[in-house]
């Protein structure tokens, strides 16, 4: 399977070299693909991503008054342009319901949105939530994204990784801990060179898939490298860079040599069998580096040239050599990767992590394709904010928890997300691109399924260790081998958080899955949402949706007895973290009412009105 993959994109190679006047840029397939290499141009570098990293003065603007932070004035700047200004504030339930969830993938207690309506305190709960446990749980998910994060092989025999957990849950501490952005990616790259104590970090570089198997071990570490090197171009510059692996970048100034270069910083890693009862991460050689050579046309069989370490090109924030200095037991190659990375003019670096924040509290990130930031990529829609938000990373000491919090204190991310019908916005600004509004949007598969649990009163926030063992519908669990289908026997762990769900790569849990969780075959830097029939057929109709209304409607009942008022405020307590509006009250007691009439029994009822609840809007998504 593997070979059939690695020659196809050889074959890609060559059939592109023979289509003139089909990219932008031609691609060269070359026997020589350094002494051949296409020279990086000014015009190259006049791409918005690639331009030296300067920090913008935040713009004066009319409605000085809208104004938190200097976020608003670039917001605000480009409103004004086309006659509009900030949508009013949300509601501090809705704001309280959707900070809570993006900043723990959680629902708001009664309790907690009480307190909040009482005193106001924003700040203070958005500290709160920044550091609480549960913020490094919902975050990490999106980082194990990147980082194609599975506990097993994937591929025909997808074997387990018994100890992949442990990476995860650094992750997850990293994250709590607050640790800088330059220092989180510095040891997931080089832990194992920097501190006797992070090897465990650099699983980050062997979470992908990999077939242990493959007869020839040169072609299987051909294979890994080439996936290695792709992720850490995508993850950290943004870049397709995988592209190159057999052939130029056919749109971006990236040479095959470009892609050697780059994955000779990998190249000294330790034999690839290794046993899955040690802990994941990165063992080299030793500290005598391994030569890099350039794969014609990706072959591995047809060696070219041999590269040196370098970064790509385009992206060398700071001109020269890599100073490489070997360790006792390694080459010291990826801890001078590590301190490139992790330079404050480091553009691209930064402009790839900023974006991705702000998509994950936006709704869609200010460059509308966060993983390849190069000229196929979207344009952003606010490059001035975007280079100041990558030069505030710095400032801040390089904390992501600061830069959250710079970004869900603004005015711009306290908007309503629902306007008045007929306001110029609708019509100015339909597609919501320059945020005269906030985005509506649904939750993910994980945080659906957290606050089912919620909702429920089925939760644990148990935290750490390995990851608990779901029950399959039947129909899933025959397509597996019986230890692969195996059950966590302690049915209270069945309640943890999902981030803690094993996560197998050739199956992915069926509502994670369903609803738009990435297959961790490659980095993902934007999930896909879709909107398709069998959502709704599996929160109406499956067993744990059902089992979790039937448990619900329990709890409910044994906190109100049968008064369909209290029912009804109950519910959407636990649902929607509000009380329900008239509307919604009028609904509930016609939907008890009619349900009644079945001959129901009253727990009956009650289930079928949670049933539904789980299975609105308001619950699915967040405003």
């Amino acid at each position: 399977m593997r070979t059939a993959f690695v020659t196809g994109l050889a074959l890609a190679g060559m059939l592109w070299v023979g289509t003139p006047g089909l990219l932008a840029r031609a691609i060269k397939a070359s026997t020589e693909p350094v002494r051949d290499e296409v020279p990086i141009t000014g015009k190259d570098r006049e791409h918005w991503a690639f331009r030296a990293l300067l920090r913008p003065q935040p713009p004066e603007v009319k409605h000085a008054d809208q104004v938190r932070n200097p976020i608003d004035r670039f917001i605000l700047a480009r409103l004004e342009d086309k006659g509009l200004v900030l949508s009013p504030a949300a509601d501090p339930a809705t704001l309280i319901r959707r900070v809570t969830f993006d900043l723990t993938g959680l629902p708001a207690t009664q309790a907690e949105v009480a307190a909040f309506q009482a005193d106001q305190a924003y700040e203070a709960l958005v500290d709160r939530l920044l550091a609480s446990q549960q913020h490094g749980e919902h975050a990490a998910q999106g980082w194990l994204d990147l980082a194609r994060f599975a506990e097993t092989d994937g591929f025909e025999h997808d074997l387990d990784r018994k100890q992949s957990w442990r990476y995860r849950d650094w992750v997850v501490t990293a994250i709590n801990r607050a640790v800088p952005y330059d220092e989180f990616v510095r040891l997931q790259i080089a832990g194992d060179e920097l501190t006797d104590d992070q090897a465990i970090a650099t699983g980050f570089l062997m979470a992908g898939p990999d077939m242990p198997d493959i007869n020839n071990q040169d072609e299987r570490r051909h294979v890994v490298l080439n996936e290695i090197t792709t992720t850490v171009g995508a993850a950290f510059l943004g870049l397709t860079i995988g592209c190159a692996q057999c052939h130029d970048h056919p749109y971006d100034p990236l040479s095959q040599a470009d892609f050697y270069r780059l994955r000779a910083f990998f190249e000294n890693l330790a034999d690839l069998q290794r046993d899955k009862q040690l802990l994941p991460g990165m063992v080299e050689r030793g500290p005598q580096g391994r030569p890099t050579v350039v794969s014609i046309r990706g072959d591995f069989n047809r060696p070219g040239p041999q590269v040196v370490p370098a970064w790509p090109r385009i992206a060398d924030a700071q001109a020269g050599v890599p100073a490489i200095s070997p360790r006792e037991r390694s080459s010291g190659r990826r801890s001078a990767l590590a301190a490139w990375l992790g330079q404050s003019q480091n553009g691209l670096f930064l402009r790839t992590a900023v974006n991705r924040v702000w998509q994950e509290h936006f709704g869609r990130a200010l460059a509308g394709s966060p993983g390849d930031l190069g000229t196929q990529g979207e344009l952003p829609t606010h490059p001035e904010l975007l280079d100041w938000l990558a030069t505030e990373l710095p400032r801040q000491g390089w904390s992501v928890k600061a830069l959250r919090k710079l970004m869900v204190m603004s005015t711009t991310y306290r908007q309503a997300s629902v306007v008045t019908a007929g306001s110029a916005c609708l019509t100015v600004d339909s597609t919501n691109q320059w945020y005269s509004r906030m985005n509506r949007r649904r939750l993910t598969g994980e945080a659906l399924r957290d606050a089912l649990l919620s909702a429920g009163g089925l939760l644990s926030l148990k935290t750490g260790g390995p990851s608990v063992r779901l029950p399959l519908p039947p129909e899933v669990k025959v397509t597996l081998r019986a230890e692969q289908a195996k059950v966590t026997e302690d049915a209270a762990e069945h309640g943890r958080r999902s981030i803690y769900v094993f996560a197998r790569r050739n199956l992915r849990y069926p509502l994670f899955e369903i609803f738009d969780r990435p297959d961790a075959l490659a980095t993902c830097a934007r999930r896909e949402v879709s909107t398709t029939a069998p959502q709704s057929l599996m929160l109406m109709n499956s067993a744990f949706s059902v089992d979790l209304a039937q448990k619900m409607a329990r709890k409910v009942l044994d906190a109100t007895g049968s008064d369909p008022d209290a029912i009804i405020n109950a519910v959407s307590w636990r649902c929607l973290s509000r009380p329900p509006t008239e509307a919604e009250r009028a609904l509930g007691e016609a939907f008890l009412t009619r349900q009644a009439g079945l001959t129901r029994s009253l727990e009956e009822v009650v289930a079928d009105y949670c049933l539904a609840m789980i299975n609105s809007s308001a619950f699915c998504y967040v405003d």
